[in-house]
């Protein structure tokens, strides 16, 4: 009888260990770069804070601290990479407790302070500090953190990120006077918002940073600021939301004054949790409809849109912290092993979405397209929504007409027509730009190609031909001015202008 039952035991040891988690079991694979890592503070001088512990009613100016992982060179280093209880260390700076022992963090901060909890803290991670960043400009992305989190919530795919060649910087999320969030969302919400477009200028200064290719990821909360950032940011190129929170209050993220879904029109991923099983639902009082009902998603007309769903994935596991220290929930949670496999799935699609939209990379391209979930039906589902073909204005036209320096203007409107046979060029846009590029000192000689190319399209208007003649004359060529207001006059015998140009020239 002792035997079975230190047999029993025995077992269940060894089932412990296995479904027991870690950085090397979750296996994402690093690429091709080492991860350099920095953390800094920097300041807000637009907006107050105050430290809320430290019960004083002194103000300073907002106060962002910043973890930034980015590839880095490869080079001998005297010190090792970087552990975990490295990054609970900036935790406790971000949650205002930089004094508190080491030996306090899992106590004090949400973990179970269990000898395998112990155990991650020496884990060692795939970071460096201060590496010499890798030559070349590289991708940028902005993480939001979850309700009140850290900036360092999610650092094992942050690493993963910068090993793939991208730059990544995340700030916690805090309210907008202090640590803590007020009961006024909207207001934390912009917030954020605020803070990450701060990351943004940050970004801007670092000679590594290809500011123009950047994507924001949120997780939770996070993907509320992130939502609002893009609609008033044109340089983002791309969204990551990790089971964010866009899709369970659609109302709050519509409180904001900038907020359009017509706006959201770049790539877009979403990945939610699992369905809650009935039993949470009741037990605590959710809303069934969270399960299904994603409003966002189905407001978007001008993004191609990815909504995915994780069943083996609960909402905290979408973050480095909650797979390795959070508590399981018995009424609904997988095992360890099916939670690492998911994340680090997780992981993959993200790395995919985002090589695909800001690297043209086909292979990313075709992970998301070929519908990976296909083969990984038990751990996801998979929704893809196309953007709808947004019409060609003339905004687009002169965009493409500048690049060319407005030569062979003819040739590219043809070569428009073709992919878009309904478009039409006003005259009076013709006639606007035109003058705009004649007056403008750089560019007088691009003004008269338009006019040239304007009065082919409208061989008919006097007025194109009026200014025209403005143009020649602005830039000192009388015969050709004097040409292009008899054309105006032949074209209309009362034109005002023309009678007047025409007296001044030939006196």
């Amino acid at each position: 009888m002792r035997q079975t039952f230190l047999l029993i035991l025995l077992l269940f040891q060894l089932n412990s260990l296995k479904a027991q988690t870690s950085l090397q079991e979750i296996g994402l694979k690093s690429g091709p770069f080492p991860v350099g890592f920095r953390h800094e503070i920097k300041w807000d001088s637009s907006r107050t804070y105050s430290r809320v512990f430290d019960y004083s009613n002194k103000k300073t100016t907002r106060p962002i601290p910043i973890s930034i992982w980015y590839p880095a060179e490869q080079q001998a280093t005297v010190s090792g990479p970087l552990k975990v209880l490295d990054y609970m260390e900036i935790l406790k700076e971000e949650e205002e407790w930089e004094h508190l022992p080491n030996e306090q963090i899992l106590n004090w901060f949400y973990y179970a302070n269990t000898p395998a909890n112990q155990n991650h803290l020496n884990e060692q991670t795939n970071a460096y500090e201060d590496r010499v960043p890798g030559k070349g400009k590289f991708p940028v992305i902005v993480y939001a953190p979850s309700f009140q989190a850290s900036s360092i919530e999610n650092f094992a795919l942050c690493e993963f990120l910068a090993s793939h060649g991208y730059v990544v910087l995340s700030s916690p999320s805090r309210g907008t006077e202090t640590r803590w969030f007020s009961n006024k969302l909207a207001k934390e919400m912009e917030t954020q918002a605020r803070d990450v477009e701060f990351l943004l200028k940050e970004a801007s200064q670092f000679s590594y940073s290809e500011i123009d290719n950047i994507a924001l990821m949120g997780f939770s909360f996070g993907g509320l600021a992130t939502t609002i950032t893009q609609n008033r940011n044109d340089l983002v190129k791309a969204i990551v939301s990790l089971d964010g929170t866009e899709r369970y209050q659609y109302e709050l993220l519509s409180q904001s004054p900038f907020f359009d879904p017509q706006q959201l029109d770049v790539p877009y991923l979403h990945m939610a949790q699992k369905d809650i099983p009935e039993i949470v639902l009741k037990e605590d009082r959710i809303d069934p409809s969270l399960n299904s009902i994603f409003q966002l998603f189905d407001s978007l007309s001008h993004s191609t849109a990815y909504q995915l769903k994780f069943h083996h994935l609960t909402h905290s596991y979408f973050s480095t912290l909650g797979v390795l220290f959070a508590d399981r929930d018995p009424r609904q949670d997988k095992t360890d092993s099916e939670i690492m496999e998911s994340y680090r799935l997780m992981a993959n699609y993200v790395l995919n979405f985002l090589n695909a939209t800001l690297k043209d990379d086909s292979g990313g391209a075709g992970f998301l397209e070929n519908n990976y979930a296909a083969s990984a039906k038990e751990l996801i589902s998979q929704d893809i929504k196309r953007a709808e073909d947004e019409p060609f204005t003339f905004q687009d036209f002169n965009d493409l007409a500048s690049r060319q320096d407005y030569e062979n203007l003819e040739t590219l409107y043809e070569s428009v027509l073709k992919k878009h046979p309904s478009f039409e060029i006003p005259e009076g846009h013709l006639n606007t730009l035109g003058l705009q590029l004649v007056f403008n000192r750089t560019t007088p000689a691009q003004g008269i190609k338009v006019f040239l190319f304007a009065v082919g399209l409208y061989p008919d208007s006097a007025n194109l031909y009026d200014s025209l003649g403005e143009g020649y004359l602005y830039l000192g060529q009388k015969e050709n001015a004097i040409a292009s207001f008899e054309k105006s006059l032949e074209l209309y015998p009362q034109n005002e202008n023309a009678i007047i140009r025409l007296e001044q020239l030939r006196k």
